[in-house]
């Protein structure tokens, strides 16, 4: 069965740090395992990763989910009759929008589209030494989605890069309306521009309402 693969139809957005959202992060940065303890992150240290959304909302989403309130604040504020207001819920500093900008750019080439049904399967077999080391009983969707253990993730992304794609797409786990793509070095980006964000942007005030966060 031929491995499935995307192609973005569109541009595609990224979020990132001043003065340029495009910029890769800098190898000093890097974990003692090597990578910058993101997903698609290779494991060998090799090669970095840009990530980026088709969705501008995407990106906005997936930046903010570690300031989301946790799930036993979310069953008190439930367990609450009437307005719960006064409680605090997961907050955000303004300073985390001043310091960064929102990239748009044109990515070119074949992306792995690991989530689908060959590259499950593909995984599965090559990965099973590896995955019965990290304490994974199987290799199937829900394993390649969960956030641990990265290094699951990390050896697929090593092997997409073998394999000579342009990176990865994948949908978000935090909703599958969002797709996202993983790029890998040498990036194959054009017409990347950068631009400022303020306080009343749409997508962004439209993530802090479905993550539950408030500006503060």
């Amino acid at each position: 069965m031929e491995l499935e693969t995307r192609r973005p139809d569109g541009p595609v957005f990224r979020l990132g740090r001043r003065p340029d959202a495009w910029q890769p992060p800098n190898w000093f940065l890097a974990h003692s395992d090597g990578t910058f303890g993101n997903r698609f992150d290779d494991p060998d240290g090799y090669y970095r990763v840009l990530y980026a959304s088709s969705q501008r909302l995407g990106c906005f989403v997936e930046t903010l989910a570690r300031f989301r309130p946790d799930l036993s604040l979310l069953a008190e504020l439930s367990a609450i009759e009437g307005d719960n207001d006064f409680l605090p819920l997961g907050t955000l500093p303004r300073e985390w929008l001043a310091v960064r900008m929102m990239g748009r750019a044109k990515i070119d080439g074949v992306f792995a589209d690991i989530y689908a049904v060959s590259w499950v399967s593909h995984l599965r077999r090559s990965l099973a030494a590896e995955a019965l080391r990290l304490g994974v009983n199987d290799i199937d969707l829900s394993a390649l989605e969960n956030a641990e253990p990265r290094r699951l993730t990390q050896l697929a992304s090593r092997q997409a890069y073998r394999l000579n794609f342009a990176g990865i797409f994948y949908r978000s786990r935090y909703g599958h309306s969002i797709e996202n793509w993983a790029i890998f070095e040498p990036f194959p980006i054009e017409n990347a521009i950068s631009e400022a964000l303020s306080e009343d942007d749409p997508d962004f005030l439209e993530a802090l309402r479905i993550q539950g966060i408030r500006l503060v």
